[in-house]
């Protein structure tokens, strides 16, 4: 889907998120790089919005300096986000997820390995070191997690797991962070099926 601007835009994605069990009223974020600015949703947005963003609440400011951190809905997770435009100048989107079955993983603390040939590209998903929620030491273990994985973020996405926390995918592209969300969640899901099959 194309929309004229990039508030429309994320909120189709946040809904296609919650819609199909990517996301959660619990939190999660979703943000674009434009040029020098960030577009993001806004705080709370799965708790009051229930991910139905109205696009006059999305929250943008110039990546370059902290002014935007001051606005009152601005996501408290969007410091990784801007981290991550601020070093990865081939980053232009972002997704936090609490997708369902990546989920278990977080709360593990467990990579991810890739089962299936369609998550073969993005690798192992490692796990961040612990860091609190909304923190810059989250961002800076984000930042430092994404180093080697610069081919990943211009080719389709890239992924870390934030234990106890979500999953972090970055990529050129919002639809292809999308997909890979989506991708990543099926591979996991896989993995837990497996342990139901029959050994014999």
């Amino acid at each position: 889907m194309v929309f004229d601007t990039p508030q429309e835009t994320l909120a189709y994605v946040g809904r296609l998120l919650f819609e199909r069990r990517l996301a959660d009223f619990a939190g999660g974020n979703i943000s674009l790089r434009v040029g020098d600015e960030i577009f993001i949703t806004p705080r709370f947005s799965g708790a009051r919005q229930q991910w139905n963003v109205d696009p006059m609440t999305i929250v943008s400011g110039k990546i370059d300096n902290d002014e935007v951190l001051q606005r009152p809905n601005f996501s408290r997770e969007g410091k990784a986000h801007l981290a991550v435009y601020r070093n990865y100048p081939e980053a232009n989107a972002i997704i936090h997820s609490h997708s369902f079955h990546v989920m278990a993983f977080c709360a593990a603390g467990r990579p991810i390995l890739p089962v299936l040939e369609a998550t073969e590209k993005f690798g192992v998903i490692q796990v961040l070191p612990f860091a609190p929620s909304h923190s810059h030491e989250l961002a800076g273990n984000v930042v430092k997690g994404l180093a080697d994985q610069r081919q990943r973020i211009t080719g389709h996405a890239a992924a870390l797991i934030l234990p106890k926390h979500g999953l972090f995918t970055v990529s050129k592209d919002i639809y292809l962070c999308l997909d890979a969300v989506e991708r990543i969640d099926w591979n996991a899901w896989c993995i837990l099926a497996q342990k139901l099959l029959p050994t014999d």
